[in-house]
């Protein structure tokens, strides 16, 4: 009876829509033959992402992540003795987001990014780079955060890391770093609730 259900429901389905979860799902495999550091067990790679084969080395995709369309992962510089960008299990990548790293891009587990997110942890420039003698930057988002639409986490030196529990509205600007349970919106970011765990409820944070 479960599988006469489940044949009901791809009754009248949408057989170019079939074809596109079909493609994604080869291109998924497709990817397990890049080098990369770590390609864990379910996961999703639409067919429109970028992620070159050259770079596969540099990264470490965890368990059961999703990749919608769209999605560009980005290595700059040389080789590193640890992953440029890690991904952890039951990560969610939104469509059009862009992740890009010289340094270190860390996603700890369930991580979720909405569309058109950046994550970078340089200036885009590799002449300012060199000629200032700075190094890249760190980010670290931990585990439990939600990032809004077309939020960004910019991180030119040092290190920016975010809180886990965190949520980053839409459209804002990260530059610093967070603490856990935080609620951040503008640009650049800024706190406005935190979450009172005697309580139980988010608390808007009064301003200086």
């Amino acid at each position: 009876m479960a599988s006469v259900e489940k044949n009901m429901q791809h009754v009248g389905e949408d057989p170019f829509e079939m074809a596109l979860r079909f493609t994604t799902r080869l291109n998924s495999m497709w990817m397990r033959t890049y080098a990369f550091a770590e390609f864990g067990n379910g996961v999703s790679v639409h067919y429109t992402c970028e992620i070159e084969r050259s770079n596969a080395a540099q990264i470490s995709i965890g368990n059961n992540v999703y990749f919608a369309p769209k999605v560009w992962l980005d290595v700059n510089g040389g080789a590193a003795s640890e992953p440029k960008i890690i991904i952890s299990d039951r990560c969610a990548i939104g469509r059009r987001s862009s992740i890009s790293a010289k340094n270190r891009i860390v996603l700890e587990p369930d991580v979720l990014l909405a569309p058109a997110v950046l994550l970078m942890d340089h200036s885009g420039n590799s002449d300012i780079l060199e000629d200032s003698g700075a190094e890249p930057g760190q980010i670290i988002i931990e585990r439990n955060c939600w990032l809004g639409y077309n939020a960004a986490i910019v991180c030119n030196s040092g290190e920016i890391r975010l809180g886990r529990n965190s949520i980053v509205g839409a459209n804002a600007v990260v530059t610093r770093s967070f603490p856990p349970f935080s609620i951040l919106a503008g640009n650049p970011a800024k706190l406005i609730k935190t979450y009172d765990h005697e309580t139980g409820t988010w608390v808007k944070v009064k301003k200086a």
